[in-house]
């Protein structure tokens, strides 16, 4: 693969990773760029190892996880985007925000919008593209988007309280739900 379909592959991969950004910075008190920086490394790792785990079972053993892969991926979305939602209607409008998101959220959360690079690893593995080289490019635009995604939903968080966090809850749950629809049309 050249240059140009590397970065494009790399940037729609990080697309939801970005999405999901933006409810996690509006749930956040103000989140610093460190927090910022912190969530994009951990959503730019996540999503550089499963391409790699994808290319892995495309070697060998993609049929299995092809059979589930799109409801692991929903659930994780829907139960953390259904949290954020629920939260956001729960919390009284004076209540104090969280600092920052415990790593097993970011991390969850980073696996279910990530469920698609698995797919495009397996992807990856029967063309014989370089599984190295596209694994950095994800999780390098990953990193970038998240970072830039969390800082953006600091602004809507301050902007539109909790209304931008229940936004960011129901953005997950129609990730979550386009996964599932990509798969019965596509599968």
């Amino acid at each position: 693969m050249t240059f140009l379909p590397i970065l494009l592959l790399a940037l729609s991969m990080s697309a939801d990773a970005f999405a999901a950004a933006l409810g996690k910075g509006a749930r956040l008190d103000r989140p610093t760029l460190g927090e910022a920086l912190r969530t994009g490394l951990i959503f730019g790792c996540v999503e550089a190892i499963t391409p790699v785990i994808g290319w892995a079972l495309g070697r060998g053993a993609s049929r299995y996880i092809a059979a589930y892969d799109h409801w692991i991926a929903f659930a994780l979305l829907a139960v953390i985007g259904g949290k954020m939602l629920w939260d956001s209607v729960r919390r009284h409008p004076d209540a104090e925000k969280p600092q920052r998101h415990t790593l097993a959220v970011l991390v969850v959360t980073a696996i279910g919008t990530s469920i698609d690079a698995l797919a495009v690893g397996v992807t990856l593995a029967l063309i014989d593209a370089s599984i190295i080289v596209n694994a950095l490019a994800i999780g390098a635009a990953t990193f970038i988007m998240v970072t830039i995604g969390v800082m953006t939903g600091r602004y809507l968080g301050e902007k539109f309280g909790r209304y931008a966090e229940a936004v960011g809850g129901v953005i997950l749950i129609l990730i979550g739900a386009k996964i599932l629809l990509e798969h019965a049309l596509l599968g």
